[in-house]
């Protein structure tokens, strides 16, 4: 618990710094929109972010709170798997410190983010499973199956460990835990608590294949190609040895668990197979660090200096490239490592800059403007900023920006368009286009050299043109 309200504290003191995510300012609105789906998502996360901003404040630091104290929750049961390993004080003492020092856990720890809650998820159900299987009551069935329906309320990937254990299962055992009612049990639990979002999917057409098909289709090769060295990096190099020691320990002297070890490369196989991104399969590796803490302590009681400074090297690297620990300026030193840093700089200098844009739309004609952006993280930040810079409400055809709102056939007017990058497919939708300015971000994150473009109006009304122009990736 100490190690946990350490992690906590850190998060806190730095959760402040820098500024909301893209995916946070989508959230937020989301969160005012709620529904048992969206096109992208389940609906757990914007809840819980509009929870949390009730509670703790509308700011950063409130937003966050929630994801904090799910980060501490996941270092408290990752210490708790160890445990169930046979691990004692120590060596849960072990887990729980590699748990908080690991530059995956940091970083999903720090904003929100629906994978800031599957990890909670994952480790619940990583518990549950080996305590199933150490001792062999079927009955924990019932508490996977309630954590994997809740877990898809917020991200459908928690059917890839559940999948990946119910295979190894299949392959090396012990099968007696399939032969029973409780199994039953678990999966209709599940699907019950899942029913209200799958049926928000398929009375929508099933609009989360279309935005997991897109990334696939347009990430999948460089995913494939990165899998393996950001399995390494993401977690960190210098937890490799713990968890392939908590592999063999399970292989060797632990059969019972033979399944738990080998869900992790049936997941990595299905992942790859897929085009998945690599933090798909990082948290079961968690579970290997949890196991290999007991091996590992016989190591460190014999190099106690070694991994002393394993441990330190470890939390700065690590807080280096998740954490906001840099001057924002120099960001840019991490963002090759890890783009989501950039990603949190710069949203209200970006607003000011459209503001400065949509001041040369004539006074006379703004009452039929229409301020458009190109994706939801501009859109989301145009709503959290734009007001007090009298920027009016943006509109967006991105995710499910689209479906909350469009502007009104009244709006036949000038349009500013924010593109990141000129298409002029896209333009065409629109009249008598010209550039009016860019975002000059002061770190190379998306939005940097983002195009203003002034249109005289659009081609045609706007319940005409919202269809053509939606976005799902």
């Amino acid at each position: 618990m100490t190690v946990a309200v350490a992690v906590g504290a850190v998060l806190t003191a730095l959760s402040g710094r820098y500024g909301y995510h893209r995916d946070e300012l989508y959230f937020l609105v989301a969160g005012r929109h709620l529904a048992w789906g969206y096109v992208d998502q389940p609906p757990l996360t914007p809840f819980v972010a509009r929870v949390s901003t009730t509670i703790f404040g509308d700011t950063v630091m409130g937003l966050r709170v929630l994801s904090t104290l799910s980060t501490m929750a996941t270092v408290v049961v990752v210490a708790l798997i160890a445990r169930e390993f046979g691990s004692e004080r120590r060596g849960q003492v072990l887990a729980a410190v590699c748990t908080a020092v690991s530059g995956f856990v940091l970083g999903v720890g720090h904003m929100v983010s629906t994978a800031t809650y599957d990890l909670l998820a994952w480790m619940l159900i990583g518990l549950f499973a080996v305590r199933l299987l150490r001792t062999q009551d079927a009955r924990w069935w019932l508490a996977l199956g309630l954590t994997a329906g809740i877990a898809l309320e917020n991200k459908y990937l928690v059917v890839l460990p559940v999948g990946a254990l119910l295979v190894s299962l299949l392959i090396v055992g012990p099968r007696s835990v399939l032969r029973s009612w409780w199994l039953l049990a678990g999966v209709a639990v599940a699907g019950l608590i899942a029913l209200p979002n799958v049926l928000w999917q398929f009375q929508h057409d099933w609009p989360q294949l279309t935005v997991a098909g897109g990334i696939s289709e347009d990430d999948g090769t460089e995913n494939r190609i990165m899998f393996v060295p950001l399995q390494v990096l993401q977690l960190s190099p210098f937890l490799v040895p713990v968890w392939i020691a908590g592999f063999r320990r399970i292989w060797r002297s632990l059969p019972w668990a033979r399944s738990v070890a080998l869900a992790y490369p049936v997941l990595c196989v299905v992942v790859l197979a897929v085009g998945g991104k690599s933090y798909y399969a990082l948290p079961l590796l968690l579970v290997l660090v949890a196991a290999g803490c007991e091996p590992t302590l016989r190591w460190v009681d014999r190099h106690r200096g070694q991994a002393a400074v394993g441990v330190v090297l470890t939390a700065v690297t690590s807080a280096l490239f998740t954490l906001p620990v840099l001057p924002a300026s120099a960001a840019d030193v991490v963002i090759p490592v890890n783009k989501e840093q950039g990603e949190q700089i710069g949203w209200p200098a970006f607003t000011d800059a459209v503001a400065g844009a949509w001041a040369q739309v004539p006074e006379a004609e703004r009452s039929t403007a229409t301020l458009f952006t190109g994706n939801y993280g501009e859109a989301g930040a145009l709503v959290r900023y734009g007001p007090s810079r009298g920027l009016p409400t943006p509109y967006s055809a991105h995710m499910s920006f689209w479906d909350w709102d469009r502007p009104p056939d009244t709006n036949t007017g000038p349009v500013l368009l924010v593109e990141i990058e000129r298409t002029p497919i896209f333009e065409s939708h629109f009249r008598d286009c010209k550039e009016v300015g860019t975002v000059d971000s002061i770190v190379s994150n998306d939005e940097d050299g983002t195009a203003l473009v002034l249109c005289a109006g659009p081609a045609e009304p706007w319940s005409t043109l919202w269809p053509k122009i939606r976005r799902y990736y």
